[in-house]
């Protein structure tokens, strides 16, 4: 499975859920016509999608299941995903934001600043949010200069970012 995106709240009465996307593009889960709702470590479990579509920066979605607010309210949370065969195949140095999302990010002096939370385009290029254990969230750019190795398997992000750019 890979994470696209998580529910954040209930929209409307009549069972829609506003939907954050992991994604480049906010209409890349309008795709699928079936999603898995579940927690990261699952389990996971297979919904039909009646209707969805864009609003602003997020989405909006009806589940089959769904039939009313207190349904949707109580999905708050839950992650989204789809199979990963369904993703089309990436290239070298290519990655979906959802893989991105969770990873541990280490300078090249072994200080670690904690987990990709989100990512945020900004236009003139991606941003990682990164989440530690104490203090704000770290913004470091997705550049070339300053990414210097991703390591899907080993979950690792490793940058050129001095601990002296969060003072």
């Amino acid at each position: 499975m890979v994470i696209m995106g998580r529910v954040a709240s209930a929209f409307g009465i009549k069972g829609w859920v506003k939907i954050q996307p992991f994604s480049d593009y906010v209409d890349s889960l309008l795709d699928y016509k079936t999603w898995y709702l579940g927690q990261e470590q699952g389990p996971w479990r297979k919904v039909e999608v009646l209707q969805s579509e864009t609003h602003h920066k997020t989405l909006a979605a009806l589940f089959t299941d769904c039939p009313d607010r207190t349904a949707a309210e109580k999905l708050k949370g839950t992650l989204i995903a789809v199979p990963r065969s369904s993703l089309p195949e990436q290239e070298e140095g290519e990655y979906y934001w959802a893989d991105l999302i969770g990873m541990t990010v280490i300078n090249e002096a072994e200080v670690n600043f904690g987990t990709v939370v989100e990512l945020l385009e900004t236009g003139a290029n991606d941003v990682l949010i990164v989440r530690g254990s104490a203090g704000p969230d770290v913004l470091i750019p997705f550049l070339k200069d300053v990414i210097r190795h991703v390591d899907v398997q080993g979950r690792v992000i490793r940058v050129d970012w001095s601990a002296d750019y969060l003072l």
